[in-house]
């Protein structure tokens, strides 16, 4: 079974207003997905639905073989929380916050110790090329800067699904491009599963897939060059599993009602 799998998802508004009509897709585990589509064609809305931050009216949305559209608001905040990592165009860093504190964020709400926190996120400021400027506050960097740090804060928690918003509209071109080689080399190196919704047709070009979205419907569904990965590595699949039994060891002394709901999404 693929990693995501939509099907015949609506999504109808109080207004009356459908913003999506009958989309099926799947995603595999490892691929790099670019969304476009005119305002108000429904990526947006597809993105949220995805990320857990929006339910569809009607249909089914399997993640990593859990149905999502029968969870809890709370197992679907944990399902966010342990596996979906969030890039925003508009970077939302702390900006009287160091780059190191704003990457530590997501462990923090996971109730990672301090110590491994600080590891983490040096780790991950690493691969982002921004360690040496671990402490220097948000708005003393600059966009760019702000953009890396904001993936960095993303990859942190290792999660297993990627969701990027116009992650490079705030961005000039020479930065845009750094960005998007930057995702690229985390899809490619540790096969994060990758949905980037984005205008720039130029941008998508980075992505092995593209989508078309108009009048809440999938138009055109394209790769965009040949994958020549071999798949998933047994390293990767250790690694997944491995992330799942720590999750449910972080909820350990958690109320009864999230250990639950932990353990009904794995």
């Amino acid at each position: 079974m693929s990693f995501i799998v939509l099907r015949d998802i609506y999504k109808t508004y109080d207004t009356g207003y459908q913003a999506l009509r009958g989309v099926s897709l799947e995603i595999e585990q490892g691929d790099f997905v670019a969304m476009m589509g005119p305002s108000g064609s429904g990526k947006s809305t597809m993105a949220n639905i995805l990320g857990c931050l929006d339910s569809p009216s009607s249909g089914m949305y399997l993640f990593n073989g859990v149905d999502v559209t029968k969870l809890s608001r709370k197992q679907k905040a944990l399902l966010r929380r342990f596996y979906i990592g969030f890039i925003f165009q508009g970077f939302n860093l702390l900006s009287r916050t160091s780059a190191l504190e704003n990457v530590e964020l997501p462990l923090l709400y996971r109730g990672v110790d301090k110590q491994i926190r600080h590891i983490k996120a040096m780790e991950a400021l690493e691969m982002v090329g921004l360690d040496k400027w671990a402490f220097h506050l948000s708005n003393e960097l600059s966009g760019g800067q702000q953009q890396r740090v904001a993936i960095a804060r993303a990859i942190a928690s290792e999660p297993m699904f990627l969701i990027a918003d116009e992650p490079t509209g705030n961005l000039d071109s020479k930065r845009s491009v750094e960005i998007m080689q930057l995702l690229q080399a985390l899809n490619n190196d540790l096969h994060i599963t990758i949905l980037m919704v984005t205008h720039e047709s130029d941008m998508a070009d980075f992505a092995k897939r593209e989508l078309h979205f108009l009048d809440g419907q999938i138009q055109i569904d394209k790769p965009k060059q040949e994958n020549t990965k071999e798949g998933i590595t047994d390293d990767t699949e250790s690694t997944l599993d491995s992330s799942k039994t720590t999750a449910q060891a972080m909820l350990a002394d958690e109320d009864s009602t999230l250990l639950q709901g932990a353990n009904d999404v794995y």
